[in-house]
């Protein structure tokens, strides 16, 4: 018959060790996308899309960041968005975010700058669909809305397909921010991936983006193109 262990014979854990029901602070950091990217229209781009994170399980500190060096045309790179969120889990795979962003150059006055302020979710939808939803409150009450959606489809123990989808929606309209109401942008992307260790991951993929409606008709004032396609050569980092 085996011998029962109970706490009073002796057997407690040690007492340096952490107790399993208490909130431990960790950290995460990663690139999701660190890539070349190589559209049919227009100049070749360095893209990044980097999010860490430190907190508990419940609480944590978010900063994200989006951006692109446009080659050849003599400006420094810029933030897309640099955004520091207070994320808080408030179900099984969801975070509700809230905080502050920065557009503009990076180190630089290349680009227009901007402050906007933050809410929004990430998490994970059914079918292991991560998604990203937020709405950026902007000067002038100009209100806007983005929704980010990335699907892993496992094709062996090393090689991911990754359908990438992006869409931008505003409530109202600005000519000093190139946007206008209703939809402004979609953007469709496929990666694949090869995972040399669970943290470096180099992938090529390709991707289709169009501006619609007041926002390309701002765009073909500017002699800018409202419909592209690309190529991408890059990595996935986790640190």
């Amino acid at each position: 018959m085996p011998l029962l262990a109970y706490a009073e014979d002796g057997y407690d854990a040690p007492d340096d060790w952490p107790s399993p029901m208490a909130e431990h602070l960790q950290w995460s950091a990663a690139f999701d996308r660190l890539e070349y990217a190589s559209p049919d229209k227009g100049n070749n781009a360095l893209v990044w899309d980097f999010q860490a994170w430190y907190g508990s399980d419940v609480n944590r500190l978010y900063v994200k960041s989006e951006g692109e060096n446009i080659q050849g045309d003599g400006e420094d790179a810029e933030f897309e968005s640099l955004e520091l969120l207070y994320s808080r889990l408030v179900a099984d795979f969801w975070e509700f975010q809230a905080g502050m962003g920065y557009q503009g150059g990076v180190f630089s006055d290349d680009h227009e700058e901007r402050v906007y302020g933050v809410l929004g979710f990430q998490g994970t939808a059914p079918y292991r669909i991560e998604t990203d939803a937020a709405l950026q409150f902007n000067e002038g009450g100009i209100v806007t809305a983005s929704i980010e959606l990335e699907h892993d489809v496992r094709l062996t123990q090393r090689w991911y397909l990754q359908p990438r989808s992006e869409i931008v929606v505003a409530a109202n309209e600005s000519e000093a921010l190139g946007i206008g109401r209703g939809v402004n942008s979609l953007r469709i992307g496929l990666r694949a991936r090869y995972e040399i260790t669970r943290r470096f991951a180099p992938y090529v993929g390709m991707y289709w983006e169009r501006q619609y409606g007041a926002t390309a008709d701002m765009q073909r004032v500017e002699d800018e193109e409202v419909e592209n396609t690309g190529v991408v050569v890059g990595v996935k980092l986790m640190f």
